[in-house]
């Protein structure tokens, strides 16, 4: 199988990843260190910083290195999520080890695959407290939610955490034939595969970047970034990013859900 790039984004040195295969990329607004690519320069976002994380950079890649590649696959990863092997004891890893955890090329088991997605996170089954305190408003709607964790969708998720009726708007703005699945996939589904990162063949990359952030324009006439603070809604354009790819790369790729780790350095 043909190699691939794997892109770790960060604001902040990974100094167990510097001297390894990965391409360390920096969208923070410090200085930017040595053998870090920068996405501040050539077509950029980089204004846009704050409000897009990681996604800064992700945009850069695809205005400025994509027609580039010459691999076959290319992969996101972040500061403190990395892809890692299959059957790997998760608990196990740490800064010292990692290294020969990581992924670094494609997997034979990929073979039938054109995307890998992390694999999901369930956000059911929060404190009936936290309900009350952050979904008040949803509860005038539907009291059920108080007796039902099947009604703890990733639309109520998102109206607690990052504004409330904020991803029904954003959905008004998705392309027409995504729309209405879109919409029935964040009332139905209680998960969703998270943080922005993926590994896939270019171009499906390229496809996805297409979609995403056209549509990620459309919503900032919505709402804009002078009224997004916060941890709730200062990137709330990455949130909605987040939902959205759980969705797309299930209906048009051939995908399967990989282990991912958190390393807290």
């Amino acid at each position: 199988m043909n190699k691939m790039d794997i892109y770790c984004i960060t604001n902040k040195r990974v100094g167990f990843l510097e001297n390894f295969s990965y391409k360390l990329s920096w969208v923070g607004d410090q200085n930017v260190p040595n053998n870090y690519l920068r996405c501040d320069n050539k077509k950029n976002i980089f204004f846009k910083e704050k409000y897009y994380s990681e996604l800064t950079f992700q945009y850069w890649y695809w205005k400025n290195l994509m027609n580039l590649e010459k691999n076959e696959w290319v992969g996101f990863c972040q500061k403190r999520r990395f892809w890692i092997k299959p059957n790997v004891e998760i608990k196990n890893i740490n800064e010292s080890n990692i290294k020969k955890h990581l992924i670094i090329e494609p997997l034979n088991a990929w073979k039938e695959y054109d995307s890998i997605i992390c694999k999901p996170i369930k956000i059911s089954g929060a404190k009936k407290i936290k309900i009350l305190k952050r979904g008040w408003k949803n509860l005038l709607k539907d009291p059920m939610i108080l007796f039902d964790e099947s009604r703890e969708n990733i639309a109520l998720h998102f109206d607690m955490h990052h504004g409330y009726g904020n991803l029904d708007l954003a959905i008004e703005e998705i392309d027409e034939e995504d729309k209405e699945e879109f919409k029935n996939f964040v009332y139905e589904k209680n998960y969703f595969n998270p943080h922005i990162m993926f590994i896939s063949k270019t171009d499906i990359a390229d496809k996805w970047f297409s979609t995403l952030f056209p549509w990620l324009e459309r919503c900032e006439n919505k709402f804009g970034f002078n009224k997004l603070e916060g941890y709730d809604t200062k990137r709330l354009y990455a949130y909605l990013a987040e939902r959205y790819m759980s969705f797309w790369f299930k209906k048009y790729t051939k995908y399967l859900e990989s282990p991912w780790v958190f390393i807290d350095s």
